[in-house]
């Protein structure tokens, strides 16, 4: 086993089958230069059901008097790609990717989707390898610290489904998203406008439709809870 590869378990805390390790590191685009080899993705599927699993196990558990709906919010903040990007940036994951020239040009060693996806792979592989249990401990061990954030984000868990729920106790209705992008496939960046009640009320770019689509919520958000606070205080004064 290479140094490299030895460096990444100690940093994971356990074993795996070298060639189990490089199959769960190796991308698509690698893969494809490589003449088809098998790449990363069936094992990324086993591993978000994974840690899909234990991240609900733990809020179940660790949460009983939150809703579920609160439960579900928690949870997509905790799985979601850009809190699963920086539990492998923290890992230096980055590094151990196996990706074709293209990627490695563009950046792909930083790109959130490819470190999310390895990151939940790797989640597969120690789930075949040691079982449920030592894979719980690793996925609890790797996004503890983002799930007790979670815990205090209150509407910034999922920003587009509290900017939905505030804009309807406004008599707002929904809220749609304009959303447009920019600049070459491999590194494109979106804008996006959240409109409520016929007006665009906050805006937001990212490197995915659905971290600007949340940037916007988010500032909407803030925009509407104005509106709301004074609509409270001018209820407050009438009843004054």
């Amino acid at each position: 086993m290479s140094t490299a590869a030895q460096s990444l378990l100690e940093k994971l805390g356990v074993h795996l089958d070298p060639e189990l390790l490089v199959l769960a590191l190796t991308h698509r685009s690698f893969a494809h230069e490589a003449g088809g080899i098998p790449t990363n993705e069936r094992l990324e599927f086993l591993g978000d059901t994974v840690l899909g699993l234990v991240v609900t196990e733990h809020l179940y558990r660790t949460y009983p008097a939150q809703s579920e709906g609160d439960l579900a919010k928690m949870r997509a903040a905790t799985v979601s790609q850009r809190a699963l990007a920086h539990v492998a940036r923290d890992l230096e994951l980055g590094d151990f990717v196996l990706l074709g020239k293209g990627e490695l040009a563009t950046g792909g060693k930083d790109k959130d989707s490819i470190l999310s996806d390895t990151l939940e792979a790797l989640f597969g592989a120690v789930y075949l390898s040691h079982g449920l249990e030592t894979a719980r401990e690793l996925v609890d061990r790797l996004v503890s610290p983002t799930l007790a954030a979670a815990a205090g984000l209150g509407a910034g868990l999922d920003w587009k489904t509290s900017l939905q729920e505030l804009s309807a106790h406004l008599g707002l209705g929904a809220p749609s998203y304009d959303v447009t992008g920019e600049g070459p496939d491999h590194a494109r960046t979106f804008t996006a406008h959240a409109v409520v009640g016929g007006q665009v009320r906050g805006s937001g770019t990212g490197s995915a439709k659905k971290i600007a689509e949340q940037e916007a919520a988010a500032a909407a958000y803030a925009t509407l809870s104005e509106l709301r606070d004074a609509q409270d205080a001018g209820s407050t004064a009438d009843v004054r």
